[in-house]
């Protein structure tokens, strides 16, 4: 089973006095990129957020908002900064003075200035309010799971067509390469022979060299190994387990031997099949990207 990074999920949980609403969205990324909104009343539980965030989702480029609103009325506690009004008013007293101007406002214009009142909520969080969160962000988090599940499930089936068009390629260039080389030694000794003319050649010789140059040309071991990829690829799909990093080694392996069967082949009709392979790889790669 394979996960894609791609998801999205979402919880909402309203209780006696505040109603919450989370949202999950991720993206494929490389590593764990973890942007979070948090309320300031859940801020002294960031860490151990950040911690439950990262074992449940991984790896991808991560966004939650949480959302946190307060229901029914609140009684605010109202603070007066009373050095900083006294300052304020004496400076307002101290212009007045110089243009010459009504005092009647000043008192107004102190206690509105910045940092004079403080109105203040109490908002302490409780341990309850906590469990609530904190359910409540995995329940989002397993909606994004399930989201990722999904992905995943449709492109396993692309990445199936992929392979089994590669390990086509791969039995056609198995089917191609005796052909290949009876016209590689074909095309040797007509050349020798049109060389060389009526004089003459050594064919010991002759056989030799064309066997060192065959062999040179041998593809059988990738043809093997590349099989063997190919096999292997498919078994880490099925696995229970995502690994996205292991399948983009394999597919490291089955482009090596891709490009030395498309290098070593010298011959048109099999190099047309390699670059269907490649084409093939590419869009496995491609895709790969987004697999957790």
């Amino acid at each position: 089973m394979i996960k894609s990074m791609t998801g999205f999920g979402q919880a909402s949980f309203e209780g006696g006095h505040f109603q919450l609403n989370i949202e999950v969205r991720s993206l494929n990324s490389k590593f764990l990129d973890l942007n979070l909104r948090l309320p300031k009343l859940f801020t002294e539980k960031e860490l151990e957020i950040r911690n439950l965030i990262t074992e449940k989702l991984e790896r991808g480029k991560v966004s939650i908002s949480i959302d946190y609103q307060q229901q029914g009325q609140q009684e605010p506690q109202i603070t007066y900064n009373k050095d900083l009004f006294k300052a304020y008013y004496i400076q307002l007293q101290k212009l007045a003075n110089t243009v010459e101007a009504s005092q009647d406002s000043l008192f107004q214009l102190a206690l509105n200035s910045p940092g004079v009142t403080e109105n203040k909520f109490d908002e302490t969080l409780t341990e309850e309010d906590w469990n609530n969160l904190k359910n409540t962000l995995l329940k989002a988090m397993a909606d994004c799971e399930v989201f990722r599940v999904k992905e995943g499930a449709i492109l396993l089936q692309k990445f199936h067509e992929y392979i089994n068009t590669i390990s086509k390629g791969l039995a056609s260039v198995n089917e191609i390469d005796p052909k290949r080389v009876q016209r590689v030694r074909e095309k040797l000794k007509g050349g020798i022979h049109d060389f060389f003319g009526d004089e003459g050649f050594d064919k010991n010789r002759l056989e030799q060299e064309i066997i060192f140059y065959i062999e040179k040309l041998d593809i059988q071991e990738e043809i093997v190994r590349l099989g063997t990829h190919l096999e292997y690829f498919k078994q880490v799909l099925d696995d229970k387990q995502s690994n996205g990093k292991k399948l983009g080694f394999i597919a490291q392996e089955i482009g090596r031997e891709i490009n030395t069967i498309g290098s070593k082949s010298n011959d048109a009709d099999m190099q047309k099949v390699v670059v269907v392979m490649k084409e093939e790889l590419e869009k496995i790669k491609e895709q790969l990207n987004n697999i957790l």
